[in-house]
């Protein structure tokens, strides 16, 4: 369902307070043809849709703040409470003001930047389709990348691949598995130059093993740069102790990883 072409009940958490299922800023739209989004599920997002369908039924203007407290009549045992805030939109809505109701909505999605197209990154691409990222892909080899891709991915050429990091925006979190180790370790140390010029790639991880950072540390380190530099790498990638080594498995450690270094905004 889109927005716009129908009336709509905009609900939004408006404060939060003890242990709830989504924080302040956390919206849903209700239409009569159904949902968009969801402020965490449950009875609660129940009774708000009870409530919004209540709002459309009246098609008249509302902006209302409700209260719910996430105890035993919600069948929800948190102990949490929740100011949500209904909002009526007219069918009549500009179309501007629809563009800038869904800009002002729009969450933070921080920007990952993958290095390498092989059987890693297809599976990470996938992974990443749920999770609050959009995705620049990169790779030096024509035709690498899938037919289909999910919303939020950016397909970049790239030669020589390590010229793409230059262009990446500020904040955003590296993933270099390219096919070869040559790419491989031009790419970080690009990475390590635009760092010590503006120290804004938060996190960036080399798929490999410790052998193969060792020998790229040796590598580097002749390229001129000091131990303290090459500390920021993470090699190898993916939270500890997730036993495998799948493409699928890999990709599941390494998005736990990044959720670990992702800004979260309110």
């Amino acid at each position: 369902m889109a927005l716009g072409a129908q009336p709509l009940v905009l609900v939004r958490v408006h404060s939060a307070t003890g242990s709830v299922p989504r924080g302040p800023g956390t919206w849903m739209a209700v239409g009569s043809r159904g949902l968009i989004a969801t402020i965490g599920g449950g009875h609660l997002e129940w009774q708000a849709v009870e409530h919004a369908q209540r709002v459309l039924q009246r098609a008249q203007s509302c902006d209302e703040v409700v209260h719910f407290k996430l105890g035993p009549s919600l069948g929800q045992c948190c102990g949490g409470a929740l100011a949500v805030r209904f909002q009526f939109l007219a069918a009549s809505l500009h179309a501007s003001t629809v563009a800038s109701l869904l800009q002002a909505l729009k969450p933070f999605y921080q920007t990952v930047a993958l290095f390498g197209g092989g059987h890693v990154g297809h599976a990470i691409e996938r992974t990443l389709r749920a999770l609050p990222f959009d995705l620049t892909w990169i790779d030096s080899r024509d035709e690498i990348f899938p037919v289909s891709v999910g919303e939020g991915v950016t397909l970049e050429h790239s030669s020589p691949v390590q010229a793409a990091v230059a262009d990446l925006p500020s904040g955003a979190l590296v993933l270099i598995m390219s096919f070869s180790h040559a790419e491989d370790l031009d790419v970080v140390a690009q990475c390590l130059s635009r760092q010590r010029g503006l120290g804004d790639l938060p996190f960036v991880g080399l798929i490999g093993s410790h052998t193969k950072w060792a020998t790229f540390q040796n590598r580097l380190r002749e390229r001129g740069f000091s131990d303290e530099e090459l500390a920021h790498i993470t090699c190898p990638i993916g939270v500890p102790d997730v036993v495998g080594k799948e493409p699928g498995v890999i990709a599941a450690a390494v998005a736990a990883q990044l959720l670990q270094h992702r800004v979260v905004v309110s």
